[in-house]
């Protein structure tokens, strides 16, 4: 999430107006606004174009009048650079360039995973040092560099950051933080927000990424391929990314009596979080389509049988591995290999491929599709920083119309489930016999 911070230094009653003139203003004395960006998280195809097209608002700002003035801060390696003042200045004579980020992938300033209520974690990584809290030392730093206005692109776990954050200097320093977050996240598990960052474009890349992965089906006899999808609590990514590889399936010319078709090709099964999953069951019914076609591909969400594995490590008194945020380190309990281990036998396969689309298709840049909702919510956020509202950008499901709008922060959280009633999911289920 992109966050807008405004640092105030209280005075005494005699100046109530003035500060609150200045609240709403927020910017510095000279009437010039000290942007910083920052990146944090997981990548997503969203944080070059979202740097871009917030500098480009800015800058449209500026030439209509809206602020006297500018200077663009980028906090290198997310919260990291903030904690040791690593950064550096946007030159003036390159903000035309920025919209060259529009079409790059991953971070033009670099992420990094972390907590800044993780104390322990912090020193442990050498960003802070034995007796020091993250939140005063990044506090300390914003103020230092006079930033009024801090971008954050984010997931839900970088705004909750940023929110605990912002409380933080108004508590502690007396200033006022306006926030407002942009949704990075390639998962679209965020509430209440319809679409967020990124989400599209890795759909579509998995789809790309897929269509050549497929092809191993042709080198072995009863192939199992398993294509995992990135999507800790949400099916979304994956449902999305099956839907748009058999669009492109649709459009794949084939040769009558040849043994690779738009059959052998399809996705026969997606597994996803929020639908349960009967393993001995699906074999049953992936064994009939292994038996016909020689091959069985099927799509399944990161976040798949997690229950079920981690009951196993724990049944073994094996340690869970948990990420500073206290989520299960999935890439460690690999439910890739649960599945090729249980699937295999129950399909009897002779090879088992395991391919993970996940880094392909977040490290592409932003699609049409996502840059122009990135536009949208850029121009929104800049002009709500300019007016002192905070929220996170983004089109809001609770209202009518889902406007885009600084949603409240509190309404803001993540774990938001994929619909499964989707009528186009249901539709898939359907064709490829898994309903």
């Amino acid at each position: 999430f992109l966050f807008l911070t405004e640092l105030r230094c209280m005075t005494n009653d005699n100046n109530n107006n003035k500060r609150k003139a200045d609240t709403m203003t927020n910017m510095d004395a000279d009437g010039v606004y000290n942007v910083a960006f920052m990146t944090s998280g997981g990548l997503a195809p969203c944080l070059s174009s979202s740097i871009a097209q917030l500098i480009g608002y800015w800058v449209a700002a500026l030439q209509d009048g809206k602020i006297k003035g500018v200077k663009f801060f980028c906090y290198l390696d997310g919260y990291k650079g903030i904690l040791q003042g690593d950064s550096f200045v946007v030159p003036e004579e390159t903000w035309k360039e920025c919209d060259k980020l529009n079409y790059l992938g991953g971070s033009p300033i670099g992420n990094s995973r972390v907590k800044l209520t993780n104390i322990k974690d912090c020193i442990a990584r050498g960003l802070c040092k034995e007796g020091e809290d993250p939140l005063e030392v990044a506090a300390q730093q914003l103020i230092k560099d006079k930033i009024n206005v801090l971008h954050t692109i984010g997931g839900d776990d970088t705004n909750t950051q940023a929110a605990v954050l912002s409380k933080y200097i108004l508590d502690q320093h007396g200033g006022k933080v306006v926030v407002v977050g942009m949704p990075k996240t390639i998962d679209n598990d965020v509430y209440p927000i319809v679409q967020t960052f990124g989400a599209d474009t890795a759909a579509q890349q998995g789809a790309v990424f897929f269509e050549n992965v497929v092809s191993e089906s042709t080198a072995n006899p009863r192939m199992l391929i398993l294509h995992e999808v990135m999507g800790r609590d949400s099916g979304y990514l994956t449902s999305a990314t099956a839907k748009a590889y058999r669009e492109r399936l649709s459009k794949q010319a084939f040769v009558p009596g040849f043994s690779t078709s738009k059959e052998t090709r399809d996705v026969h099964a997606i597994w996803i979080p929020e639908l349960p999953l009967d393993i001995e069951k699906e074999g049953q019914r992936l064994k009939k389509v292994m038996d016909k076609n020689g091959c069985v591909n099927v799509f399944f969400g990161e976040g798949s049988g997690v229950h079920e594995i981690i009951a196993e490590m724990e049944k073994n008194g094996e340690e869970v591995p948990r990420d500073a945020f206290g989520h299960v380190a999935l890439a460690k309990i690999n439910p890739g290999a649960y599945f090729a281990k249980h699937l295999a036998q129950l399909v009897n396969a002779e090879k088992t491929l395991v391919q993970k689309s996940g880094y392909f298709g977040r490290s592409a840049a932003a699609n049409e599709f996502d840059r122009n909702l990135i536009g949208k919510c850029a121009e929104v956020g800049v002009a709500s920083a300019i007016e002192g509202v905070s929220g996170c950008m983004g089109q809001d499901e609770d209202k009518e119309g889902t406007p885009i709008r600084a949603i409240e922060f509190e309404r803001i959280k993540g774990g938001k489930p994929f619909n499964i009633e989707e009528p186009w999911f249901q539709t898939i289920l359907k064709e490829i016999g898994q309903a």
